[in-house]
């Protein structure tokens, strides 16, 4: 039988010098030959704690524009909120993969909720050095419980308590951006969705992998998400609301030898019937729209399958 979690695959090579064909990148992907070794670039780092908003704005908007990527600290999120989720996301993943599979995706679905490995179609069919667990947190009328685990018990009200309080801080980035732009504080949400919007969660577990210079845990890509908030950073994806001014990040994900690594990004998305497509007040004929107007579940699709836009 073909093994499909990675986590079984990587149980199974730790005495060995080689992986499944199915892992190893083109030679234009792999990280032995495409990492950069030179000088290290700080990811700007921002204090929302700073009593001057207007500099708090001024600096996530330059962020966004120059960047596509920054870190915030002093976001009201406890530490311990923030070690909880992880922790109860590492005993998940620990537990014997029948129990695991009782949350999985449901075979041929178009939902991409639940316990599984592949996500997306990739050109050259190659995989990614990764399993992970996607499921809804927030709206509650959104959430399919059946994607929860029900092991660790606590799983479920720490992954409530953070989402509770990753809404707050979801909000003062969306606000924050809005006026980087010169809109009202609202819009930016607005045009996501507004309280519709979806919440996605998912961990992501890499296991040791014996030749991480040949693999890679995702494939570099943007993400199709309107805003990514991960653990312990924050990850806009805010290009096509923006015409283009806010940039969204091209990244890719490395594994290690020696070590498990794991993270929790969250996605902010539309509804899947939201029309998504440059605010209005943000083109005109010295700036027309680079974007065309489109559901987000017709965008999805075509970031997912690999299709032009």
């Amino acid at each position: 039988m073909e093994l499909e979690r990675v986590q079984q695959i990587a149980s199974l090579s730790k005495c060995m010098d080689t992986i499944p064909t199915d892992y190893i990148r083109s030679e234009n992907e792999q990280p032995a030959v495409t990492t950069f070794h030179g000088v290290v670039l700080e990811v700007p780092v921002i204090d929302l704690s700073d009593p001057d908003e207007g500099k708090i704005v001024g600096l996530i908007s330059e962020a966004s524009r120059e960047w596509g990527i920054f870190q915030v600290v002093n976001h009201g999120i406890p530490d311990e909120v923030v070690r909880k989720l992880q922790q109860v996301g590492k005993e998940f993943f620990e537990l014997p993969l029948e129990e695991k599979e009782l949350v999985a995706k449901i075979p041929g679905s178009q939902n991409i909720e639940g316990y599984g490995t592949r996500l997306q179609k990739e050109v050259e069919g190659k995989k990614g050095w990764v399993d992970h667990l996607f499921h809804i947190i927030w709206p509650p009328s959104a959430i399919n419980y059946r994607f929860w685990p029900k092991n660790p018990p606590s799983y479920r009200e720490t992954s409530e308590d953070y989402a509770k309080r990753l809404r707050g801080v979801a909000d003062k980035m969306f606000e924050y951006l809005s006026k980087g732009l010169g809109l009202e504080p609202s819009e930016m949400k607005d045009g996501m969705g507004g309280e519709d919007l979806i919440y996605m969660m998912k961990i992501n577990y890499y296991p040791p992998c014996p030749r991480p210079d040949l693999a890679l845990g995702v494939v570099a890509h943007t993400d199709m998400s309107g805003l990514t908030i991960l653990v312990p950073n924050e990850v806009p994806g805010l290009q096509i609301l923006s015409n283009g001014k806010y940039k969204s990040v091209f990244h890719r994900t490395t594994v290690n030898k020696e070590m498990t690594r794991m993270s929790w990004p969250v996605f902010l998305e539309p509804p899947p019937e939201q029309e998504i497509g440059p605010i209005p007040k943000l083109v005109n004929e010295e700036n027309p729209p680079k974007f065309k107007t489109k559901k987000f579940k017709d965008y999805a699709y075509c970031k997912l399958n690999k299709l032009p836009q």
